[in-house]
């Protein structure tokens, strides 16, 4: 078979160690190209490989074309992810990628549905640009619109009642919590307590209040290790809504009194207003201001992370895009389902801070960045997600955070025990390894190729996912063999190096450092 051919090739790993280290089943899909037998197909390929020094063996089985690595092979990569660590699953790419996630109103504090978000969000920007993508993080400030406006009578209806003990006349909406009443506070000791009851100067209340909010916004993120690069503000947009109408005038027209976008001629379900009759700009033309602002910008690819609950916004966006000249199959939106809390079995208690809703900052407090972290960023975020606060409290293998740390941890424990220098361990070569030890390495070498897929296909999960399982192989191999003071003890050592690089550079991506005691 000389007749070259170009398409993606599916490795698995196969169940049956006795197969090798990956299969393929390419020759089932040449088949029907070369009108052959898989299994003749399968042959012809693997005898191909002839005597490639990456590879044992490479065997033809059933249609299948099973490979596996070489000793000398896995020891020389596992040598250079020792002495290379902080390059262990980089790679090169000539891209660059704005990704916005998290966005919440500056109006209150951050609830779980925005953690998850920002959680899911960070995670991928880590994974994105370790394998050397070049990665901007934004946060779109919702600055404009009727929520700040709120923001402003609620801090002056919430100072009247609790701090003036006026009887107040509450709106149908309005924001409320113990925040709200610090913010009370704060503006009466920076203006007085005339801007309480000043109706002019509600607006200033309410951009200053703005401020306040974003404040303990990034605050809680820090706190959870998220950053950002840049925020844009949605209120300075609108200066550019007549440059942007009129760049997409063919995609827009009157009726009504109301300026529409024809976003129907393109995915969306109906039309959608983008000037009110006053004249007022809709939030959907701040969106169309904020994404052509962004692709002025000039980045190769766009990523938004949006709630579950914005699935039908995604047409009208990506058709105000097209209008505007860009191509939208470069803006990519990724949605994030919401959470539910337990305790001890039982929904978790709203925050009196917040009012009605749980906030990020509780959750951390109650477990700690890094579970939150894990656990936030260990399910498909699309899915919906539920859990039990106290099951990541416990210290055991119930706990993931805690199973995982402690694999890192033993295995510093380990090497501190041994009479043997790092040096000395460092020099050992990785051949000649039982078939656990050689499955522990080949497991703790897939971290480059977990990662990849991970960021690849949105599926952050699967970085947890791995990390658990490879855990969960060196405890046991750990219980079953003795390390210290047997004739491979050098091998064994810089093998678990290597396991220990793993879960260290994989905890480091989902924004967690690892333990090396516990």
């Amino acid at each position: 078979m000389r007749e070259r051919f170009e398409r993606d090739v599916v490795l698995e790993k196969p169940k049956d160690r006795s197969f090798g280290h990956f299969s393929t089943p390419i020759a089932f899909s040449l088949a029907k190209k070369f009108r052959k037998s898989p299994m003749i197909i399968a042959q012809e390929l693997a005898s191909s490989f002839g005597e490639a020094e990456i590879f044992s063996a490479v065997e033809s089985v059933k249609g299948y074309i099973n490979f596996r690595l070489s000793e000398s092979f896995l020891n020389e990569y596992a040598q250079w992810a020792l002495d290379n660590e902080e390059e262990f699953g980089c790679e090169k790419k000539n891209k660059k990628i704005l990704l916005e996630f998290v966005s919440a109103n500056p109006t209150g504090p951050l609830h779980i549905g925005h953690a998850r978000g920002a959680v899911y969000g960070d995670t991928l920007l880590r994974l994105g640009r370790h394998l050397g993508y070049e990665m901007t993080a934004e946060y779109y400030v919702n600055d404009a619109g009727n929520q700040i406006d709120l923001l402003g009578l609620s801090i002056q209806l919430e100072g009247r009642s609790s701090l003036l003990n006026e009887e107040v006349q509450w709106p149908e909406s309005f924001y409320r919590g113990e925040y709200m009443s610090d913010l009370a506070k704060e503006a009466v000791e920076e203006f007085g307590e005339n801007i309480l009851s000043d109706e002019s100067r509600q607006r200033e209340l309410a951009l200053w209040a703005k401020d306040k909010v974003m404040k303990i916004i990034t605050d809680d993120l820090a706190d959870a290790n998220i950053h950002f690069d840049t925020f844009v503000s949605e209120a300075s947009l609108y200066n550019d809504w007549g440059c942007t109408l009129k760049k997409m005038s063919t995609g827009v027209y009157e009726q009504d009194g109301k300026t529409w976008i024809r976003s129907s001629e393109k995915t969306d379900e109906k039309d959608r207003v983008v000037v009110r009759e006053d004249g007022r700009p809709t939030y959907l033309a701040g969106d169309i201001v904020y994404h052509n602002q962004k692709f002025e910008r000039g980045y190769d690819h766009y990523i938004n992370i949006w709630g579950a609950d914005h699935h039908g916004y995604i047409p009208r966006v990506k058709a105000a895009i097209d209008f505007l000249g860009y191509d939208s199959e470069k803006l990519e939106v990724l949605l994030s389902q919401m959470v539910s809390l337990l305790k001890d079995g039982e929904p978790f208690k709203m925050s009196k801070r917040a009012g009605n809703v749980i906030l990020m900052s509780d959750i951390v407090e109650e477990i700690g960045a890094d579970a939150l972290r894990f656990i936030f960023a260990s399910k498909k975020s699309d899915t919906a997600l539920e859990f039990d606060v106290n099951e990541l409290k416990a210290e055991d293998s119930s706990n993931p955070v805690f199973y995982i740390n402690y694999a890192h941890a033993r295995i510093q424990t380990i090497l501190s025990k041994s009479d043997m220098s790092i040096e000395a361990i460092n020099e050992a070569r990785l051949t000649g390894l039982n078939e656990d030890a050689d499955a522990l390495l080949f497991e703790a070498l897939l971290l480059p190729e977990v990662i990849d897929d991970a960021f690849h296909s949105r599926q952050v999960q699967k970085l947890p996912e791995y990390l658990k399982s490879l855990a969960a192989r060196l405890h046991k191999f750990y219980y079953d063999y003795r390390i210290i003071g047997e004739e491979d003890e050098a091998k064994l050592l810089k093998l678990f190096m290597v396991v220990a690089l793993s879960l260290r550079v994989g905890l480091s991506l989902m924004g967690i450092k690892a333990k090396s005691s516990m």
